[in-house]
């Protein structure tokens, strides 16, 4: 197995381990339904299909497409270090079908040149599980979670950029505000912003337990009782300002599905509305044909590229969501390339 760029990681104890891999990969059935077909097809034709697996984390998915396509390549991406050792770990036993790159995924045309690949007409099928991994979750020293009092990192990559407490210590109401308003949708973004504000005065923030409870004393106690944890738009909030993450997915899309082959297909996982939109603003686009109105007929080259192959954003059955609760969020977008416009 190649690893494209060195990972540094802290030692992981076995049960850590074992614990980590138990995670069931959300909607797996269905991405392999979607999925499946390209890899059956390329394989019928005697290619050995190449998938992307965009957000890596602990491999789950990557496992469960090498064990059932024998002939797949996977090119796994992920920026956390940690994920990229464990997974590694785990898919070691399929050897050189796997490489795994040190990439945020907006970096797939480096990643695929890294492994001697094009950036276009060379991958088969592609996967975005976004927002954040059930390792980043459960581990209680990242600050992603606000059920534990952590420090307040949430950097997907903790080698690299400013920290949520660096964007709370430094940053002016104003960003605060809109960051909390536009990522995270929060209605009293600015009275939370003027809570910081006053609070960073007298003590720097440093871990998430301040935080949590500034929020309740900040957001009105009948929204607390009806809007869910009031600190779940924050943090969602700080962790995409902190890694870029819309900004990363949006510069990714059209990268992803220029290296797709023809019949080769895409699918996208959103955890969100936000990251959902921006999978909805970019396919769309590539599934119009760009004839002109009014016109008798289709000129040759105009057509759509891809079809969807799903009615708008899929939500999880109850009988997922019972066997895996981290799946009730998820908005599930898939689509195939039909075509390949002139340029």
């Amino acid at each position: 197995m190649r690893i494209r760029r060195e990972i540094t990681t802290m030692a992981e104890d076995e049960q850590a381990s074992a614990s980590a891999f138990s995670h069931v990969p959300v909607r797996l059935p269905r991405a392999d339904e979607l999925l499946g077909p390209a890899f059956v097809a390329a394989a019928a034709d005697d290619r050995d299909p190449v998938y992307i697996d965009a957000t890596l984390g602990l491999g789950g998915h990557a496992e469960h497409f090498l064990t059932a396509y024998p002939r797949l390549r996977l090119v796994g991406l992920d920026r956390d270090p940690d994920a990229l050792a464990m997974a590694g770990e785990r898919l070691a036993p399929f050897g050189d079908r796997v490489s795994l790159v040190a990439t945020t995924y907006d970096g797939i045309e480096e990643a695929l040149a890294s492994v001697g690949l094009g950036a276009t007409d060379s991958v088969d099928g592609i996967l975005f599980d976004l927002g954040v991994s059930s390792m980043q979750l459960d581990s209680t020293d990242r600050g992603f979670a606000y059920s534990v009092d952590a420090p307040l990192d949430m950097r997907m990559d903790p080698t690299t950029g400013r920290t949520a407490a660096d964007i709370l210590n430094t940053a002016s109401h104003g960003e605060i505000a809109r960051i909390l308003s536009t990522y995270g949708e929060e209605r009293f973004a600015g009275r939370i912003a003027s809570a910081i504000l006053r609070r960073r005065e007298t003590e720097p923030f440093v871990t998430s337990g301040p935080l949590v409870e500034l929020l309740y004393a900040s957001i009105p106690a009948a929204t607390r009782r009806t809007g869910g944890h009031p600190a779940k738009r924050t943090f969602q909030a700080l962790r995409v300002a902190v890694n870029e993450e819309l900004d990363s997915l949006r510069d990714a899309i059209a990268p992803a599905l220029d290296s797709l082959v023809v019949g080769g297909r895409i699918v996208f996982m959103s955890y969100q509305s936000l990251e959902d939109r921006v999978v909805k603003q970019e396919l769309t686009p590539r599934t119009r044909s760009t004839t002109p109105e009014g016109l008798p007929m289709e000129l040759p080259g105009s057509g759509p590229e891809f079809r969807l192959l799903t009615r708008g954003a899929e939500k999880a059955s109850q009988d997922e969501i019972d066997d895996n609760p981290r799946a009730a969020p998820v908005r599930l977008r898939g689509a195939e390339r039909i075509s390949r416009r002139s340029s």
